[in-house]
């Protein structure tokens, strides 16, 4: 490895979809991050997989390096093909001052990077082995990884209080707290109109259409409810189609599927715009659909876990079953003048999410593992059998 540049560091983001940022937390969380390490001098490099074979990537993008590599297409491999993919690429050229790997799914791949005396960080996401999408072989395959993480990071990182004290629980390992931001916007809702709505006449759920999202208990709940105005769902997945059908199927004529929205722009209008955004995430940690939704000031109800409530606070209303959604959606539209007071506390609660910040803590931490170097002493990975499987 050359020698380090006090002022710049070389930092390579592995284990996504990549930038530019279309798809989850992760690729959000590296965009926001990476533009704004590259702004600060550093150079980042991302690599990045590629979902319109037609078109190839931007070389570089907000001043980030992008590198796009080739990925199965099958969910059981799509992320490992392209994190192998890439953790080849990077060993064969001058090594990165730090790697930061991104799913502890990808964990396989760290021996490589430790053996080439990488110093890597790995951000543990939220508790995948939980994922309805996973049969018992894919549970087993998470809880594993999770432990080769534990073993073989320099660093972990943890967007959520509660993925911390999962990880200090299971296996007595420290983690660096870094939560993602929250973009606060004032989008506007005059393209609202495009869609046949009006700020402050329609329901929201934008989520994936996976089982640990509960889109099916808000659709639920609100076709079991009295509710004038529309529920507008966006979203879906490309691997779901059982559940995609049974979401489909509990809905009514009240109900719009706008799958998905790719136009920034239009989504962050419809977060603004919503009487109430219903969130059903539940196993991600920290997500960024909910802090985008709450940096547009949307009124929030949310699936009742410990990461929602550590976001939201009571700025939230909270439900766990499709009754409970159902009195909910009633509550609102009874009384949608409270919909401009619950709008400002979500506001308040965004303004604690600073992307700056966030960037910050990962260059500190960066620079940190890059003068330090490979730990030596790790945690061993071992289960303390404390948290029930």
């Amino acid at each position: 490895m050359t020698a380090l540049n006090p002022d710049s560091l070389r930092i390579s983001m592995i284990g996504t979809r990549g930038v530019p940022a279309r798809y989850g937390g992760f690729e959000t969380a590296i965009e926001e991050v990476g533009r704004r390490l590259a702004a600060r001098g550093h150079r980042v490099l991302v690599y990045s997989r590629n979902p319109d074979r037609t078109h190839r990537l931007p070389t570089r993008h907000e001043g980030m390096r992008v590198v796009e590599l080739p990925a199965m297409r099958r969910r059981s491999l799509e992320t490992l093909s392209h994190t192998g993919a890439s953790v080849a690429h990077l060993l064969a050229r001058p090594h990165p001052d730090v790697a930061v790997v991104f799913n502890s799914a990808n964990a396989p791949f760290l021996p490589a990077l430790r053996a080439a005396r990488v110093p890597v960080a790995t951000h543990v996401d939220g508790l995948e082995w939980q994922r309805g999408k996973w049969g018992p072989g894919g549970r087993r395959y998470y809880r594993a990884a999770e432990a080769a993480a534990v073993r073989y990071s320099d660093a972990l990182i943890a967007d959520a209080q509660g993925i911390a004290e999962y990880y200090d629980l299971e296996f007595n390992a420290p983690t660096e707290l870094i939560s993602y931001g929250a973009p606060r916007i004032e989008p506007g809702t005059g393209r609202l109109a495009e869609l046949g709505l009006s700020p402050g006449g329609y329901h929201l759920v934008v989520a994936r259409f996976e089982v640990e999202n509960h889109v099916d208990v808000v659709v639920e709940g609100y076709t079991g409810s009295g509710a004038r105005l529309p529920l507008v769902v966006v979203g879906a997945a490309p691997y779901a189609d059982e559940y995609t059908r049974r979401v489909e199927s509990l809905a009514d004529s009240r109900v719009r599927f706008l799958g998905s929205v790719w136009d920034q722009e239009l989504l962050d209008q419809l977060y603004a715009g919503a009487l109430v955004y219903h969130h059903g995430h539940s196993v991600g940690g920290t997500n960024p659909s909910l802090l985008r939704a709450i940096g547009a000031g949307a009124p929030v109800d949310a699936f009742d876990v410990s990461f929602n409530r550590e976001v939201l606070a009571g700025a939230g209303r909270y439900w766990r079953t499709a009754q409970d959604v159902a009195a909910l959606v009633t509550s609102a539209e009874a009384d949608p003048g409270a919909r401009a007071e619950r709008a400002a506390a979500s506001r308040e609660r965004a303004a604690g999410y600073d992307w700056d910040e966030v960037a910050s803590r990962y260059e500190d931490l960066c620079r940190r593992l890059a003068t330090q170097g490979p730990r030596r002493r790790r945690p061993s990975g071992r289960r303390t059998g404390k948290v029930p499987a």
